[in-house]
């Protein structure tokens, strides 16, 4: 187990697991890990009109766009490519709940909720940790959410 990793501003420990491979995308990253697809927490950063905001969902799950705009009272835009490390710090296929630049909302969809355990990037595209759900939304101050596609 890796010392204490300050991704937050709070301490906590995770393992760090560094691969010699790309994990940039829920496919090698599964693949990486020989772990299904779904268990690839996948973080997308989205801007609302007045702020951004991180969403994690199980690998395989897409926002469905009426629950998305129901939830958030306006329509689901990403974060271009080149605005996300300036967003969260970290860049394309690297983007994680943790190890901020800046204090971002951080949203957790219930799909999520069918594992014990699941496998964000850890701020590299390389990189990634192995987290218990609970623990995940404890240490994000993740909020709870139902806006996947079934």
């Amino acid at each position: 187990m890796l010392e204490a990793r300050d991704f937050s501003r709070e301490r906590f420990t995770l393992d760090l697991i560094e691969m010699d491979t790309s994990t940039a995308t829920v496919e090698l990253a599964a693949e990486a890990l020989g772990i299904a697809p779904a268990m690839i927490a996948k973080t997308m950063a989205l801007r609302l009109k007045e702020r951004d905001i991180l969403i994690v969902v199980k690998g395989d799950g897409r926002i469905d766009n009426r629950k998305f705009k129901d939830y958030f009272t306006e329509k689901a835009k990403f974060i271009k490519a080149e605005d996300i490390e300036e967003a969260t710090g970290h860049p394309v296929g690297g983007v994680c709940p943790l190890g901020l630049i800046k204090p971002l909302d951080i949203y957790l969809d219930t799909s999520l909720k069918a594992f014990d355990f699941v496998y964000p990037a850890a701020g590299g595209v390389n990189t990634c940790v192995k987290v218990g759900v609970d623990y995940l939304a404890e240490i994000t101050k993740g909020i709870w959410v139902d806006i996947c596609s079934e």
